[in-house]
């Protein structure tokens, strides 16, 4: 059967839907992510060879080959008036599969993504650890480039982004920005993070804190007088501290504690909600590395740390429960989606009737 659609307007057909992912899959139509929810399109369903074609139309033959053998692939692509996005093909029962993820081309303030002011302290330190958490989909990414983008267009930094793919590219304002793709400019996250060591960076992007050579590696440069970023699939805090520390085996913990203590500046946890009226808003808990939390980190402690957040708001950390409860009272979220993060909706509910 011939092909009904060409990939490129499918792309389109995302845009104009305002539309996060697209899902392609064999026996099925395509597939928008609109606002967080799936939406079936009225487009006819595509056969087997329907996808496979979409597919191997957006690849160069490098990536064709790669895929051939992998079964999957991750890369990005930027198609001229159309946008950047963030490419996976897989293989499943059916046949090739694949999403598309939009990756949107504007930087952001803080304002418009509601990101506390503090941020602005924690970025301007000259070295040290920052962690970017919360589930897939959760604006990560988004919440990342705003802080780089501030950096760029504030300070005299040389930034240098490891990434698998690049997703956002920033060009060089106020500081000099060089963007580093697993795969297409370097083999690894670890042979990057070693090389970049030497290429005189302030600050180093680490796409994804994914391995323990990573995140071990990403730890020493921020030890040793670089501020580092990193994000990892975490929810909260106390969870993504534990997930790093449990990376390393036993008899490197303690150690790694101590390390983590002196180079912890902050870790942000988001987490993105349906707003009223449509669209989606980010709910937040910070953490900032206090010497209290540096303690609590070195102890093995970190099972205390949502009392530290509770009463740290002075110096602007919150819990996401405190950040849920802002957004309901600004009538931007709607209670009822607000239980379903909450971990325990008790005591949350006694937080909103104060």
């Amino acid at each position: 059967m011939a092909r009904q659609v060409e990939i490129y307007d499918l792309l389109n057909f995302m845009r104009s839907a305002d539309a996060s992912d697209l899902h392609l899959a064999a026996n099925s139509p395509p597939i928008l992510r609109v606002d967080g929810v799936l939406r079936k399109t009225e487009l006819p369903i595509l056969l087997p060879e329907d996808v496979h074609s979409l597919i191997y139309d957006i690849m160069n033959d490098e990536q064709r080959r790669i895929y051939e053998e992998e079964l999957e692939l991750d890369f990005s692509v930027e198609i001229k008036a159309m946008g950047r996005y963030r490419v996976n093909v897989f293989n499943e029962l059916y046949g090739d599969s694949a999403v598309f993820r939009s990756i949107s081309e504007k930087t952001y303030s803080f304002n418009e993504l509601g990101l506390p002011s503090v941020l602005k302290d924690l970025i301007s330190h000259d070295k040290g650890l920052i962690l970017v958490t919360g589930p897939t989909g959760s604006g990560k990414s988004t919440t990342l480039n705003t802080l780089i983008n501030y950096i760029n267009e504030n300070m005299q930094k040389h930034i240098i982004t490891i990434e698998d793919p690049v997703e956002f590219i920033h060009g060089s304002k106020r500081s000099l920005i060089r963007h580093r793709e697993i795969g297409s400019n370097t083999k690894s996250f670890g042979r990057a993070l070693r090389s970049a060591l030497r290429e005189d960076p302030d600050v180093i992007v680490v796409g994804e804190m994914r391995d323990l050579e990573t995140t071990a590696l990403a730890i020493t440069a921020a030890e040793t007088g670089h501020l580092v970023f990193g994000t990892l699939h975490t929810v909260n805090a106390t969870k993504t501290l534990d997930r790093v520390i449990d990376q390393f085996p036993s008899t490197q913990q303690s150690q790694i504690r101590v390390m983590l203590s002196e180079s912890i500046v902050g870790i942000i946890s988001q987490v993105l909600m349906k707003k009223v009226g449509g669209g989606r808003v980010a709910a937040f808990e910070i953490l900032i590395g206090t010497p209290a939390v540096a303690n609590l980190i070195r102890e093995a402690k970190t099972f205390q740390l949502p009392s530290i957040l509770q009463t740290g708001s002075n110096i602007g950390m919150t819990t996401m429960e405190q950040s849920l409860v802002t957004l309901i009272k600004e009538k931007k979220i709607n209670p009822s989606d607000a239980m379903d993060v909450v971990s325990n909706s008790t005591e949350f509910k006694k937080m909103l009737d104060k």
